[in-house]
């Protein structure tokens, strides 16, 4: 059958694309894609072209499907597959797969799998691996954004704390600690927030940071103060654009304690040396975000991290527990994934979307692959409406939700688009 898909030939070469789809083996399974959200991690991709350690070196005679946030519907399956899923459901992926130790994933590394097109072939390793999960929930964005969520999630698993003369770690944040997730009010930041002041293991401080006005303005009004604190978090946002030594003015709110968690979510350099000035001791320091420069490098002090105990950590991605643990929690209504989404799109505004990904502002660009639809700021709904009125009923559905992408806002789209 023919999909159109975004596919990805080298460095900045994209292309929206109709072609032919192989008959599926009996160890693979077809599905229709529904939604995908775009990664930054994909622009990286697009801007190293065959240098970055996933995309395969031929790529610019075997082009790859871009996109790894994706979920859809099943719609035929191999018969190795036939006792475990069944035409007609829904499914979630959990991309990292690491099959037999390759760095290899879709959205990478395949012709034929990956998120920014209409039908794809996903091959035996994921349902191997257990990565294709079958998705009762109703939206197709939820099980999308379930995928950058298991990142923030496994961000937050992944750090760790000690206890002097015991050489054991403790996984996880410092519970009842302090906190501080520095260039915090983007869409992942936004993410963090949420799941760290509903989650189980909580600190009981939390900052957020930014110098960015308008994305902490949103903050604020999606993941409130008073929400944070009827979940036992006391929430501050500060924006250290204007504060001439912000390190000094972080710490004197923990009373110079410093923070046992801080999470770096912008590759700045000054951002990830100001994170490193505040931990406190045995704090533990996670650089989330990821550089594109190979040389990218910031001052650490050594004296902290011997006499303090101090550490650095990195955490990328996340695995099929910190997804399913997602699941759970968008399930049963403790965490909202929309608070990341600010932009809605069809497949036709993927190519441009992802070569100018850091220059539109914003949180995170949410695609319906069976649609066409310029890419458009939930907030310029209104505006758009006002000759439009597909735009203009839209707009209505998302002031229902406080400003935010939803389940019958997915609905009405996929209705009548």
């Amino acid at each position: 059958m023919k999909t159109k898909a975004v596919r990805l030939y080298g460095k900045d070469d994209l292309r929206l694309e109709e072609f032919e789809l192989p008959e599926i083996k009996d160890d693979e399974i077809l599905v229709k894609v529904i939604s995908n959200s775009i990664c930054m991690s994909t622009y990286k991709a697009v801007k190293q072209g065959s240098k970055h350690k996933r995309v395969p070196e031929d790529v610019a005679i075997n082009p790859t499907i871009t996109g790894h946030e994706f979920a859809g519907e099943i719609i035929k399956v191999g018969h190795k597959w036939k006792e475990k899923y069944t035409v007609g459901n829904r499914f979630a992926l959990q991309p990292a797969l690491n099959y037999k130790g390759s760095p290899y994933s879709p959205g990478y590394s395949y012709k034929y799998f990956g998120g920014n097109a209409t039908y794809i072939i996903i091959p035996n390793e994921a349902m191997e691996l257990g990565c294709l999960m079958n998705y009762n929930g109703e939206g197709f964005f939820e099980a999308s954004l379930a995928e950058p969520m298991s990142c923030i999630i496994g961000g937050f698993h992944s750090n760790y704390h000690t206890k002097s003369g015991v050489y054991q770690h403790e996984m996880g944040i410092a519970k009842g600690g302090n906190m501080a997730i520095l260039g915090g009010a983007g869409p992942m930041g936004l993410g963090a927030i949420d799941y760290v002041i509903h989650c189980e293991r909580k600190p009981k401080f939390l900052i957020v940071t930014d110098i960015d006005e308008k994305r902490l303005q949103r903050a604020q009004n999606v993941l409130t103060v008073e929400e944070a604190k009827k979940n036992g978090v006391e929430l501050k946002y500060v924006n250290t654009k204007n504060i001439e030594k912000p390190e000094e003015y972080l710490l004197s709110l923990v009373d110079n304690k410093g923070y046992d968690d801080v999470y770096v979510y912008a590759p700045i350099k000054i951002l990830a040396e100001q994170g490193d000035k505040i931990l406190g001791k045995d704090g533990c320091l996670n650089f989330f975000a990821g550089p594109t420069d190979k040389d990218f490098s910031a001052k650490v002090n050594y004296y902290n991290i011997h006499y303090s105990a101090t550490r650095i950590i990195g955490s990328t991605g996340g695995n099929t527990d910190d997804l399913i643990e997602s699941l759970e929690m968008t399930s049963k209504g403790l965490i909202n994934p929309a608070v990341m989404v600010t932009h809605i799109g069809g497949l036709n505004s993927v190519s441009e979307t992802i070569l100018n990904l850091p220059n539109i502002s914003g949180g995170k660009k949410l695609i319906y692959t069976n649609i066409d639809m310029e890419l458009t700021a939930i907030e310029d709904f209104e505006e758009k409406g006002k000759t439009d009125e597909f735009f203009s009923n839209l707009a209505e559905i998302t002031k229902r939700h406080n400003g935010l992408w939803s389940l019958e806002a997915e609905k009405y789209l996929l209705e009548n688009k």
